[in-house]
Parts: structure tokens; sequence; C-alpha cells
């Protein structure tokens, strides 16, 4: 056998890996990242090299980079479970959060004690709003590791935005006892004191974790929450400014991956796109009917309108009923994306779908509520989704006997609060992190629903978010008679309901409150919003809304 060539002297890797060992020992990752980086530009290949050069990529922002040595590196260490973690978190932060929630379950098939993938896969399901599950994961990780303050946080600030400060505080401050800027503790602590109206407190809190170097979604999330503090102090001049901040963050974070650009049109393109084609086609006066597909619903109700237009606070109120089931927007229609609009940005003859392919996306759909919501059959189910709007055309052809709900609120009010909240990364998400693009957004929607009424025969209804809040019985009494349902005075339960079962939107704290009166909100805003009000005026005019 030929002599080692590092025979009598040490072997360069193993003495690299022994400095960054003691380097990581230390917990000096930059240290360690920046001799595993000068390693490789030697020509010193190790898959442990390998991801701490990734880690630095990925720190600087470059996910693509970081992939590209994660990949690397597996191929040198097939199944290594701290590669698959660290590619599991890549993933999550270039947004394909199926992608890697797949290569989080199978890390943790091969490790189940790897606390850190726990944690990572906890992200993951809060990305995907599978709000239980990513509680399980952070949990599973502080049960490994109960030193691990992020996923104590995590479980804090989800307690706090479910309204369980008694739950949300110790957790907390255990995170914060064990790193004393941990950002989702901190946002924990605040969330409980401005929903408390305890602005002041919250403005506290918050002050020194945004002089931190926080970045990406936890200082969007902590200039957002300055914002409502400040707001909680009629500071609306400077909140109003700290809103701002954060969606400049929100859009420097997610350029890469949902700035509009030749390829890729913006969600209001989108909008207009289809808007355009429904005004050019016919004004129908009939719609076919279909055969019943198994385990569809008895009653059908697609309930719509626009993001912080009321949608929720109406889900929960029909939710309260016997033998109604909900379903919070959840993606029930995604196996029509291709039918909606085609590859070259036209939308299809949807006329020409044959019936075998109607019932092939009937089936799927119900297929998917029941995936989603369990057994429906025999009840009322609820479909609830602001943007179903842009889907009306396919609705009208594939459940035509379906009752479609829209959503109304004064539409200087639902701007505003859209640009003021933190929604989940979206080509939608993107059009709110510029208050003129929201107001765009808004007026293409409107006028896609309005030309779908117009052309297409559905059974519709409104409901006004300001009649629901001044006179509750009769709005709602009006909506159970269009639906087919009997009145009770369990629709009054709503904000029980909504604890019962959780929301997982943006207007989970005001469903929790009861019946809040949120009209007129923009008027302590009007100077800010003075630029886009114009854009707003023949929606605000067109609805029976105020001036």
């Amino acid at each position: 056998m030929p002599p080692n060539k590092h025979q009598g002297r040490p072997d360069p890797i193993a003495a690299t890996r022994l400095k960054i060992e003691q380097l990581l020992a230390r917990n000096a990752i930059a240290e360690a990242a920046a001799v595993a980086e000068a390693a490789l530009s030697r020509k010193q290949v190790d898959p442990m090299f390998l991801n701490l050069a990734a880690w630095r990529r990925e720190e600087a922002g470059d996910f693509g980079g970081a992939h590209r040595l994660l990949g690397q590196a597996l191929a040198l260490a097939p199944g290594d479970v701290l590669v698959l973690g660290a590619i599991g978190a890549v993933l999550r932060k270039q947004g394909q959060f199926d992608e890697a929630l797949v290569v989080l379950d199978r890390t943790l098939a091969a490790a189940p004690g790897h606390a850190a993938a726990w944690l990572e896969r906890g992200y993951v399901l809060d990305a995907l709003r599978h709000d239980e599950k990513a509680r399980d994961s952070y949990a599973r990780a502080v049960a490994l590791d109960p030193n691990m303050a992020p996923a104590l946080g995590k479980l804090a600030d989800a307690a706090a935005k479910s309204g369980d400060a008694a739950t949300a505080r110790p957790l907390a401050e255990r995170a914060l006892a064990l790193s004393p800027q941990e950002p989702a503790a901190v946002c924990a602590l605040a969330t409980i004191e401005i929903e408390a109206r305890n602005g002041a407190a919250a403005e506290r809190l918050l002050l020194p974790l945004l002089a931190s170097p926080i970045q990406d979604e936890d200082r969007t999330r902590a200039l957002t929450l300055l914002g409502d503090a400040l707001d909680r102090q009629d500071r609306t001049s400077a909140a109003f400014g700290l809103y701002q901040q954060a969606q400049v963050n929100f859009r420097t974070r997610y350029a890469a991956d949902l700035a509009p650009c030749p390829d890729r049109p913006s969600h209001r393109r989108f909008i207009e796109t289809i808007r355009d084609q429904v005004l050019r086609g016919p004004s129908l006066a009939t719609l076919p009917r279909h055969a019943p597909i198994e385990g569809e619903a008895d009653r059908h109700v697609f309930l719509l309108g626009y993001p912080r237009s009321g949608t929720t606070l109406i889900e929960n109120v029909l939710a309260s009923a016997q033998d109604v089931v909900a379903l919070e927007e959840r993606d029930t229609l995604a196996a029509t994306d291709d039918v909606l609009v085609a590859n070259d940005g036209t939308m299809p003859d949807l006329d020409a779908i044959g019936p075998d392919r109607v019932a092939q996306l009937r089936t799927a759909y119900w297929r998917r509520v029941q995936d989603y919501a369990g057994p429906v059959a025999g009840k009322t189910f609820v479909d609830m989704n602001p943007f179903n709007g842009i889907k009306l055309p396919v609705i009208a052809r594939l459940f035509p006997a379906a009752r479609i709900v829209i959503m109304r609120r004064d539409p200087r009010d639902v701007v505003l609060s859209c640009y003021r909240i933190n929604f989940t990364p979206s080509p939608a998400a993107w059009s709110f992190s510029d208050l003129e693009e929201t107001a765009r957004h808004y007026a293409a929607l409107m006028a896609l629903t309005e030309a779908a009424r117009e052309r297409l025969p559905l059974a519709y209804h409104e409901v006004r978010y300001d009649r629901v809040v001044a006179d509750f019985e009769t709005s709602i009494r009006a909506l159970a008679a269009f639906i087919g349902l009997e009145w009770t005075d369990a629709f009054r339960e709503f904000d029980r309901t909504a604890q019962t079962r959780g929301v997982r939107t943006a207007s989970a704290t005001q469903v929790r409150r009861g019946l809040y009166d949120g009209r007129g909100q923009w008027r302590r805003y009007a100077d800010e919003l003075a630029p886009i009000l114009p854009i707003l005026a023949p929606w605000v005019e067109r609805f029976g809304f105020e001036q």
C-alpha cells in the first residue's frame, strides 16, 4: 500500500476542522465561517467548510449561493443532517416553503433529536400558516433543548397573537433570560401591551430591539408593532412613518422574489388581465348545471371581498351556527390555476372546458375541502378567501349554484389597514408594501368583482361592515336568509367561536374582542392618505360611504 501523502505531517483539512471546531465551541461562528471560506479557496473541500461558507452567503442574503454550496456539501456527505437542515433553512428563505418542509421532514426522520431542525420546521409551518403544527414543532425543539430561546420566543409570540397573555408572558420571559433581545419574545410582550392599549409600554420594549442588528421579518414585524404602539398613543404621523419603514424593509428583503419584472407581472396586472377578458366576453343569462360530486356540501358559499374588509368576522359568525363548516383562506381552487390564466397571459375560453374536465376540477375542489375541513356532506360550507373575487369566472363555470357573499368596508379603511399589516410574503403582499399600489390594487379587484357581477349570473349578496357593527342582527338575518340558514343566537357568539377555532388571518385580535368598531380609522391618517384618496374616491362613492 502506498504511503499516505500526509504521512509524517498534519492533514491540512483535519487541522482546519480542529481550528473551526474550537471556534464553534466558543460560538465564534463568523470567525469559523471565515476560516472555512479561506480553506475552500485553498482547495480544501469538506462538507463542514461548505456548510459554513453557505452560512456566510445566507447571512449576506445570497440564498442561491448558499443553496449551491450546500448542494456540494450534500454530494460529499449524503444524508448529513446538519447539511439537510441548512438546506431546509435556505429553501425557506427563498420562499420555497413546501420544498423546505420536505427536506426538514427528511432530516427529522433521520435525526428526531435534531432540535434546530424542529425550530426551522416551525418557521416553515408558520410561513405556511399551519399554526398548530408550527407550535408543536417549537414545543418539540424546546423539549429537546430547553435553552433554545428562539423556540421559546416563537411559542410566546403564538400565544400572544391568540390573546393568551397568561401563557405568552412566562415563555417570553424565559426566552429573554437566555437571550435579552430575542425578537419573537420582545414582540410577544409588545403585542400583549398593545392589545391592552398600553402603547407606551410596548414602545419601551421595542426601541431597544430595533436598535439591535435584527433583520428581515424580525425588523419588519418590530417596526410595524412600534407603529401600532405609537398609534395607541395617537401619534399617528410618527406611526405612519414606521409603517412606511416596515414596508420598505419588506421590499428590500423580498425584491428578488416578488418585485414585478418582464417575466413576472404584478398581482394587479394579473387581476386587470382577467377583468379585461371578462368585459370582452359575453354577458351570460344562464350557467350550466352539473351533476353532483360525492361528498359536496348541501349549501355552498364563497365569502370574498378584500383583505381587512371584515371577511374573517363574517366567517366566524357563520361558523358559529350548527352544521356550518367554514374554512379560512385555504387555496381550495388550486387545481384551477392553469385554467384561469394561460401561459401566454390570456384566459382560456372557460365555456369551452369540456364536461370531463369540469367534473375533474369540481372533484379536486371538494377533495381539497375535505382534506382541509373534514366531511362537509349534508352541511353548509363557507369558503372564505378575500381574493376569490379573482376566480369568479372559474367559480361561475364550476359552481353555478354557489352563493357569493361580498364583504364591503370603507375603501379608505381597507387600504390603510392593509398597509399597516405584516402579510405572509406573496405577490399580493408585495402590492400592499406601497401605499399607491395598494390603492390601485384595491381598485383593480373591485373593478373585476363588479364586472363579474354584471356578466356572470351567480347569486350575490353584499354585507357591509359598517351596518354589521351598527345593527348586527338585521345584517346577519339578511345574510342567513340569503344562504338558506335559520337565525340562531349562536351567531352572536362569534368571538367564542374565534377563540375555539383559532384565527389565522391578520384580523385575529379584532374578532376575538367581539364586535369591533373599526369604522373611520382612515380619518386619523387623512393627511398621509391624501395622495391616494382620488384613486379610491370612485369606489367610496359607488359603495355609498360618506365622503
